[in-house]
């Protein structure tokens, strides 16, 4: 069986704070240091030219430091450290320029911008946590700012940023989250199979691969189980492949009923099956395995008048005794099921040629 190395999504997004990867994220930030850097240089120009030399000072050093970060995050592991220290001094630096004596009605505006840059680059729950108190406390600057507000103008300026400032950091929020709801759509989709339900073969083969590292790092064994149904063709030539897929629905269903919370188990193709026994020595897997087979050679389905019986056969490879990697596993559990194949089907085979339970056949008929 080949085992190509499938892009593991779950992880993937698990790891995503964002709508972006990292590697976008951190392209993003390259970016924004280097416009944010050249803004500075210019905005310190103009604050020398108003009298403002410690502003002017100020700038020209956090641009100094934005030039640097942006060399700095081709190769830092530390990218969401780098994220959250510039959008904190960002975010300082908005609220700054609005306490000064003679600040601008416009540098108020920058109050918008904080959800978008939060959002956008940590993410629902953390962009919400950290916008939400600069957000809050500029408003409070600009309500200070405009002082009496007991006329309807004075009035109608602040509701306009409050309302502004509300609607931008909702509209982030709710898109973020129906951002975060589809990509996890379009994930399970891209790891479920559409018939069974269960893992298909690419998030099978990632779950495998987990596996293997957390049990390289704990010490502790699993097994790797392929299963075959038997005869399933002649299922699908005598009464339709309608039947079949709801052979393959009810053994999907059998195999996640019976097995444990920590086992895996996925549809590598086809009637095959795969499964994942953790932290089990090798005669456990057996014995969970041939109970299996017979709960799926005892389960009869009916189908219209007619009544499918199925059975299986499994092969069983253990980590690591059989192999270390995911490959070498496949190669082995393979070799068992074959193994089982050739002594007659219905039955639990491992590679070495130790078998449990005589083959038992499979039928496919008709209520009498």
């Amino acid at each position: 069986m080949k085992t190509p190395n499938h892009m593991d999504l779950g992880a993937t997004l698990e790891h995503s704070r964002s709508g972006l990867r990292d590697s976008h994220r951190r392209s993003l930030m390259r970016l924004l240091f280097a416009v944010t850097g050249t803004a500075l240089v210019v905005f310190a120009c103009l604050q020398i030219l108003n009298g403002f030399w410690w502003v002017a000072a100020g700038e020209l050093v956090a641009s100094a430091l934005l030039f640097f970060g942006v060399w700095r995050l081709q190769v830092t592991d530390l990218l969401q450290q780098w994220i959250y220290g510039y959008l904190v001094l960002l975010f300082s630096f908005f609220l700054s320029i609005m306490v000064l004596p003679e600040a601008s009605v416009s540098a108020f505006v920058w109050i918008l911008m904080i959800p978008v840059l939060a959002y956008l680059l940590l993410g629902k729950r953390e962009g919400m946590i950290l916008s939400l108190p600069f957000m809050l406390t500029g408003i409070v600057i600009y309500y200070l700012h405009l002082g009496d507000v007991g006329s309807a103008r004075v009035l109608i300026d602040l509701l306009n940023l409050v309302l502004c400032a509300v609607l931008m950091l909702t509209f982030m929020h709710v898109y973020e989250w129906r951002r975060e709801e589809s990509e996890q759509r379009l994930v399970d989709m891209a790891q479920t199979d559409a018939l069974t339900g269960l893992a298909n073969r690419s998030s099978f083969q990632s779950t495998l691969n987990r596996t293997i590292a957390e049990c390289e790092r704990s010490g502790t064994e699993f097994a790797l189980v392929i299963m075959d149904i038997d005869h399933f063709k002649l299922v699908n030539d005598t009464l339709g492949h309608d039947a079949g897929d709801q052979v393959l629905q009810s053994i999907g269903k059998r195999l996640t009923e019976r097995l444990r919370v920590t086992d895996s188990v996925g549809r590598l193709g086809g009637e095959e099956f795969g499964l994942i026994l953790r932290d089990v020595k090798s005669g456990v897997a057996f014995e969970l395995i041939d109970e299996l087979r017979q709960r799926i050679a005892d389960r009869q389905l009916s189908y219209g008048e007619a009544r499918i019986r199925v059975t299986a056969s499994f092969g069983i490879a253990q980590w690591p005794e059989h192999g270390q990697s995911a490959e070498a596993l496949f190669r082995m559990a393979d070799r068992g099921l074959y193994t089982g194949k050739r002594a007659g089907r219905n039955c639990v085979a491992r590679a070495d040629g130790v078998r449990l339970t005589p083959a038992q056949g499979v039928s496919a008929g008709r209520a009498g």
